[in-house]
């Protein structure tokens, strides 16, 4: 078993935000177009953990993870999770994490360049056991933890920001899962 732990893009931030789309960490929990690499990479039984992005007077933290199920295509998952195709919500928020329309081209509401949109629809998670800061006291000892938790989860000398510690992404060994976890 190994893990990944990555940070998600700048004002990702779904506590001051409320922008965070990808991962979807309902059940079953699901991550779409975000961090090709590993969501290459990971097998079944592995585990994805994702890190706030970036916002202006907030620290970053640790929102939440899941254990991988298995990995399908973004027009098997269209298929599959229509709650979770791209939309605009009712407040003018992008949400969802399909990446494709019902033919398999990339979605209208999907910005990333066409260059690399084949790279992104592959391996599509799905998960299980997601686990997920969500209250606002949860939020708040994430805030306060995370930076003094990842150093010493990857035994690396503490910073004053997160990619400082852990660089885009990291991978971890199942020790530093389960530290996590915790």
């Amino acid at each position: 078993m190994k893990g990944y732990i990555y940070i998600s893009s700048p004002r990702a931030d779904p506590e001051r935000n409320k922008n965070l789309n990808d991962p979807i960490f309902r059940r079953p929990p699901t991550l779409g177009g975000c961090m090709p690499p590993i969501r290459r990479l990971v097998q079944a039984g592995d585990h994805v953990f994702v890190i706030s992005g970036t916002t202006k007077g907030v620290q970053q933290y640790v929102v939440g993870g899941f254990q991988v199920a298995e990995k399908i295509s973004a027009l098997a998952a269209y298929k599959r999770f229509p709650e979770n195709r791209l939309k605009m919500d009712a407040n003018g928020k992008l949400v969802g994490n399909i990446l494709v329309d019902s033919a398999g081209n990339q979605h209208p509401l999907d910005t990333h360049s066409s260059k690399n949109f084949a790279r992104r629809v592959e391996n599509y998670l799905v998960g299980v056991n997601p686990v997920a800061l969500e209250t606002p006291e949860e939020v708040a000892r994430g805030r306060s933890e995370t930076l003094d938790r990842l150093s010493s989860i990857l035994e690396r000398p503490r910073a004053n920001r997160v990619i400082d510690v852990m660089g885009r992404w990291a991978k971890l060994d199942e020790a530093q899962i389960m530290k996590t976890l915790d």
